[in-house]
């Protein structure tokens, strides 16, 4: 972990908790990423960490967006390309997406409603279907986005849907296939980039030119640490077809690793033969850990002021992690080994930067927000 960061972590003021954002890290993923895909379109999905889109626009194509405030969001920012989706597109937010003019905006349509709404909106922009095609093929993922979810069309109803989009005007020329989130292995993800293709192909036959095939997200960032072996997975990849633009989604493997949440601890306690470090914050600042059921890393962070007319208290050994919230499940890790843990130290847990403040239930019991700051290094 960079030296600069943990004396930056010491300096927070306290009782600290909050969340340090280093865009120079998703650029270096994002670079990464175009050396193996040169010839992709990457958007950047904002949901993953709307603080960082501003940084992720300069070095990807566009966002993927799922609602009308991060479209907001994407187009102050500067973004040339604006993928929208998501299964809930009222009739409003499609006529006020018309409304917009924006050349760079395309829509996944995902259900008959929308469709409908589309048709009656007069929607004249470029469209792909969502296509749910079953079985997602990743066994390491975290979730699954296709099979019995509600997320787009069955491939029993995606002809159809095609076949009507084009007899009402729409300008339908490609499939989204958003299968799996956070998969870890790359033959399994080329296996889901070469079926999305397939199934596309079938698809459009000779009803519509096949102009866009869009993978989504899925590339895997796991906070325990594992990625997705980026090179194994440029050797595996099929060549996009001739004329056909091959876009993906990632938003978990861009901004994992520029985000870092740190905390303090405020007490220490053995309840029930379990040594406790409860900290300023927990999973209403930081959620996945609960959400996932997994013990975050975490590296201590030593402060040596200490100012109270009291001796401090300090631990060795196994100690669990909780927040502020009047939750036993307000859990940051379940059990950690430390050499010594003292009243006032710091916990900062790294490569947390996807889905870790924007999925949080930040106003649950009205506790104070985290601070946040972004760092230049």
């Amino acid at each position: 972990m960079h030296r600069e960061l943990i004396e930056f972590a010491a300096g927070v003021p306290g009782p600290a908790s909050a969340w340090i954002w280093r865009p120079a890290a998703l650029r270096e993923r994002a670079a990464a990423l175009r050396r193996v895909l040169p010839s992709w379109t990457i958007l950047y999905a904002q949901k993953a960490n709307k603080a960082l889109s501003d940084a992720a626009v300069d070095v990807v194509d566009g966002i993927e967006c799922a609602s009308r405030e991060e479209v907001v969001r994407a187009l102050a920012v500067g973004a040339r390309r604006v993928a929208v989706a998501g299964p809930v597109k009222s009739p409003g937010f499609l006529r006020w997406l018309q409304g917009l003019d924006h050349p760079g905006i395309r829509l996944h349509a995902e259900g008959w409603e929308e469709l409908r709404a589309l048709a009656d909106t007069g929607w004249t922009g470029p469209l792909a279907l969502r296509v749910n095609a079953g079985e997602a093929l990743s066994a390491t993922a975290t979730h699954h986005m296709q099979g019995a979810v509600p997320f787009g069309f069955s491939l029993e109803e995606a002809g159809r849907a095609l076949r009507w989009a084009l007899g009402n005007g729409l300008e339908v020329d490609g499939f989204a296939h958003h299968a799996m989130s956070n998969c870890l292995d790359a033959a399994e993800y080329a296996e889901h980039v070469d079926r999305a293709l397939r199934v596309s192909a079938d698809l459009a036959g000779d009803v519509v030119d096949l102009g866009y095939v869009n993978v989504g997200g899925g590339l895997g960032a796991d906070p325990r640490g594992e990625t997705i072996d980026l090179e194994r997975l440029g050797a595996l990849l099929p060549a996009p077809p001739a004329g056909v633009e091959l876009a993906c989604e990632p938003g978990r493997f861009l901004a994992a690793p520029a985000g870092y949440y740190l905390t303090e601890v405020v007490d220490l306690k053995r309840n029930g033969g379990v040594d406790f470090a409860v900290v300023r914050g927990g999973t209403h600042h930081f959620r996945l850990p609960a959400a996932w059921g997994y013990g975050h890393p975490f590296t201590v962070v030593p402060v040596e002021r200490w100012d109270r007319p009291w001796a401090r208290r300090e631990v060795s050994g196994t100690v669990r992690v909780c927040g502020e919230l009047c939750t036993p499940r307000d859990v940051l890790h379940p059990g950690r080994a430390v050499e010594s843990l003292r009243v006032g130290d710091r916990l900062l847990m790294g490569d947390a930067g996807a889905y870790g403040l924007d999925i949080s239930h930040t106003g649950f019991l009205s506790n104070r927000p985290p601070e946040t700051y972004t760092v230049s290094w």
